[in-house]
């Protein structure tokens, strides 16, 4: 056998590299395992009394924790005063956090344990998140019946038992799982299913109520 026998060639035909293509799942997968790495070593930093690295947290999480607050006050004031005390007790007891659950799950139980202590007068508001800027091509009545929608079912959910409307603020608008919740409530997961099932049918009759 001559030398270089072995060697593609054109004699042996071109040579085929499997596809080396990283799949989206996997590249998904991998950058939520990079941040929480990141996130864990934040937390870490903050338990050797880094205050900016809590910064960092806080800049990750002030938008969710504000909108938590929002969603279950109503109002704007209320809510900032809320997620300011919120990150102010999970500063202070950072050094407590074990990690058994997500930081985000601790952190959401915080802000909830804080409306649910909040005992301040509270009156349904008008405003809007400002998490978008109107489109000019909704026309204005469209625009005003959607504000309208918006502010019945905020009036709706305000008008909720406190651990119904914690409930489905977590399920639904943050997306967590049942048993996230349950963690950030501090509950058992059938509680919350049980929670999530009771609010969304006053929710209904209230609307429904409403509408007729």
């Amino acid at each position: 056998m001559g030398e270089g026998s072995d060697t593609p060639g054109p004699e042996n035909g071109p040579v085929s590299s499997p596809a080396l293509a990283w799949p989206a799942s996997a590249s998904a997968s991998a950058a939520v395992l990079d941040a929480r790495a990141v996130e864990r070593d934040l937390v870490q930093a903050c338990q050797r009394g880094d205050r900016e690295a809590f910064d960092r947290l806080v800049e990750r999480y002030q938008r969710p924790v504000y909108h938590l607050c929002y969603r279950y006050t109503g109002g704007h004031e209320d809510a900032n005063d809320l997620a300011q005390e919120a990150f102010l007790r999970a500063w202070r007891s950072i050094g407590r956090f074990r990690g058994d659950s997500a930081f985000s799950t601790w952190l959401y139980r915080i802000a909830v344990n804080a409306c649910l202590n909040h005992r301040a007068a509270r009156r349904p508001q008008t405003q809007e998140l400002t998490e978008t800027l109107p489109d000019p091509s909704i026309g204005a009545l469209s625009r005003v019946e959607g504000e309208e929608e918006a502010r019945r079912v905020r009036v709706a959910i305000a008008q909720l038992p406190e651990k119904q409307r914690a409930t489905l603020i977590l399920k639904v608008y943050h997306d967590l799982s049942h048993e996230e919740v349950a963690q950030a409530l501090g509950s058992s997961v059938g509680t919350v299913k049980s929670n999530l099932f009771h609010a969304l049918a006053n929710l209904r009759r209230r609307l429904g109520a409403e509408a007729g």
